[in-house]
C-alpha cells in the first residue's frame, strides 16, 4: 500500500510542476503582444471558414467516415475553446489534473480517441512553442539526463503511435476502447487517492493549499534519500554513465544511461497513447526508481514535454491525418483564459474546496470513460449488451462528466467575477 502511496504522491507532485509550468507559459502568450497577434492569426482564418463554409467541408476526417467526427462546424469550434477554458480553470485553479480531461472530453464531444490525443499533443506542443522554447527556470536540468530520456522518449512515443494507429485501422471502435481502458486505470487509481486525501483532510478540517506546501513538503521528502532498488540501480556500472545531481552531492551520483532510456521509452510510450505529455510519469520514476533528485527531476520532466509532445504530435498523427486542427487552436485560446481566471481565484478560495474539486474533476472523468465501455465492448462483440443500453451508459457517462466539469466552471467563474474588485486590490 505504501508503494501505491508513493507512486500517486509522485503522480501529484509532476502533475503541479507541470501545472506550474502550464501557467507561465500561459502568462507569456498573454504578455506578449507579437504572441497574441500570432494566435489571433492562427484563431483569424479558422472562425472565418468554419463560418462561410462548414456546411461543405469533407464528413471524412482521419479516413474513416463512420466512426470520425460527424460533421464540422462553429458549433464544434465553441466546444472546444469550453474544452480549453475548463481545463485552463483545472489547471489553474486546482494546481494539477487539467491535462487529464481533456481527451475525455474530446471523445465525449464526438470526437474519436485517435484525434483525440493527436489534437490534445499538438495543443501541449503549441503552447510550449509558443510560450518559450526553453524554460528559464531549467538551469538545474542534466544535458546527460535529458539527451538519454529523449532517445528513448522518441522510442517510446514511435511505438505507442504505432499501435494507437494499427488498433485504428484494425478497427476504430478497438482503438477508442483501449485509449478509453488506460483512462479508466490510470483516473480510477489517481481519482481513488485523491478523494481518500480531500477526505481524510476533511475530517481534519485542515484548509492546505494544493500550489504551495503540499507540493513543496512533497518535493522535499523526494529530495532527501534515495531507495534501495535506486541505490542498486546506481551502483550498476554499465556504461555509458551519467553524473548528476552535482550541486546536491559531493561528485554527484552516478546512473548508467540505459536505465534513464528505459523511463524515457515507458513515459514516451503512454504520452503517445494517452496524448497528455506523459510528464505525470516522469516524477515517480526518477525519484523513487532512480534515484534522482526533485529538483533535478522537475525541470527534466518540464524539458521533456516540449520535445516528447512535438514528436508525438507531428511524427505519429500530424502526418497521418490524426490532428484536429481547428479543435487544437480552440483549445489553446480556452485554456489561455481559463488558466489565469482559474490561478486568480486560488487567492479567495479556501484550499480544502480545490482538493475536493481536484477530486471531483478526476473521479468524473474516469466514470465518463468507463460508462463508455460497456458499449464499445458489445460492439466487438467481447460482451452481450444491447445497444440501448449501452448508449444509455455512454450517454450517462457524458451527462455526469459535463455536468461535474460545468459546475466547476461556473463556480470558479462566480468565485472570480464575485471577488474582482478584491482580486484587483492584489490579495
Amino acid at each position: 500500500m505504501n508503494v501505491f502511496r508513493k507512486l500517486y504522491e509522485g503522480l501529484k507532485t509532476a502533475a503541479v510542476a507541470h501545472a506550474v509550468w502550464d501557467y507561465e507559459t500561459s502568462m507569456s502568450i498573454l504578455k506578449s503582444r507579437k504572441k497574441l497577434f500570432i494566435l489571433g492569426l492562427m484563431v483569424l482564418p479558422v472562425i472565418l471558414v468554419s463560418i462561410a463554409f462548414a456546411v461543405d467541408l469533407p464528413a471524412i476526417l482521419g479516413g474513416k467516415k463512420a466512426y470520425a467526427p460527424a460533421f464540422y462546424n462553429p458549433t464544434i469550434f465553441i466546444i472546444s475553446i469550453l474544452i480549453g477554458l475548463c481545463a485552463g480553470l483545472i489547471t489553474g485553479c486546482i494546481g494539477a489534473g487539467g491535462g487529464f480531461i481533456i481527451t475525455p472530453a474530446l471523445m465525449s464531444a464526438g470526437v474519436k480517441g485517435i484525434l483525440a490525443v493527436g489534437t490534445d499533443l499538438f495543443h501541449i506542443f503549441a503552447k510550449a512553442i509558443m510560450g518559450a522554447t526553453v524554460h528559464k527556470k531549467l538551469g538545474n536540468i542534466s544535458v546527460g539526463l535529458a539527451v538519454a530520456f529523449l532517445i528513448g522518449s522518441f522510442i517510446g512515443v514511435t511505438g505507442g503511435g504505432v499501435i494507437n494507429r494499427t488498433l485504428y485501422e484494425m478497427n476504430p471502435v478497438l482503438s477508442d476502447t483501449f485509449i478509453s481502458l488506460v483512462y479508466v486505470f490510470m483516473l480510477g487509481f489517481l481519482g481513488l487517492y485523491a478523494l481518500f486525501d480531500f477526505l481524510k483532510l476533511r475530517k481534519k478540517g485542515g484548509e492546505t493549499e494544493v500550489h504551495g506546501g503540499e507540493a513543496e513538503s512533497t518535493k522535499a521528502a523526494a529530495t532527501t534519500g534515495v531507495t534501495g532498488f535506486a541505490g542498486r540501480l546506481q551502483a550498476a556500472r554499465i556504461p555509458p554513465i551519467i553524473t548528476f545531481d552535482q550541486d546536491l552531492v559531493p561528485g554527484g551520483r552516478k546512473l548508467p544511461a540505459i536505465f534513464v532510456t528505459i523511463c524515457g521509452g515507458i513515459v514516451g510510450f503512454v504520452a503517445a497513447i494517452m496524448g497528455v505529455g506523459g510528464g505525470f510519469l516522469t516524477f515517480p520514476m526518477f525519484v523513487y526508481t532512480l534515484g534522482v533528485s526533485s529538483f533535478t527531476t522537475v525541470g527534466t520532466d518540464i524539458f521533456q514535454i516540449i520535445f516528447t509532445a512535438g514528436w508525438a504530435s507531428i511524427s505519429q498523427y500530424a502526418i497521418y491525418g490524426f490532428i484536429f486542427y481547428t479543435l487544437a487552436t480552440g483549445m489553446l485560446l480556452g485554456s489561455l483564459i481559463g488558466i489565469q481566471i482559474g490561478a486568480l481565484t486560488t487567492k479567495v478560495v479556501k484550499g480544502i474546496y480545490i482538493r475536493g474539486f481536484y477530486a471531483t474533476a478526476i473521479i468524473a472523468g474516469f466514470i465518463n470513460r468507463l460508462f463508455a465501455l460497456p458499449g464499445k465492448l458489445g460492439d466487438l462483440e467481447i460482451i452481450k449488451i444491447s445497444k440501448g443500453l449501452g448508449s444509455g451508459l455512454a450517454t450517462a457517462g457524458t451527462i455526469i462528466f459535463f455536468v461535474v466539469i460545468g459546475f466547476f466552471a461556473v463556480w470558479v467563474s462566480s468565485k472570480f467575477f464575485g471577488n474582482i474588485k478584491t482580486l484587483k486590490g492584489g490579495v
